[in-house]
């Protein structure tokens, strides 16, 4: 069978269709907004965990007491 010129235009135009879908939707995907929102979700997911919020606690304090142990020492 031999299709005609409109079917095949008409194939080739939802082929078109279906493409500029797929490229909207990869674009929205891709964009480096929506990237940068996901990690900034992702971090704070972490962050608000117990395990991570109380060590980075623990690790800042000790940080200050080492901080002030070395400045009350040269004084």
């Amino acid at each position: 069978m031999v299709r005609d010129q409109e079917a095949i235009e008409r194939d080739i135009e939802r082929a078109r269709e279906a493409l500029a879908e797929t490229l909207d939707q990869l674009g929205t995907k891709a964009s480096p907004k929506r990237l940068a929102e996901n990690a900034k979700s992702s971090v704070r997911a972490t962050l608000d965990r117990p395990a991570v919020k109380y060590s980075l606690i623990a690790a800042g304090a000790l940080m200050v007491l080492l901080v002030m142990r070395k400045l009350f020492r040269r004084g």
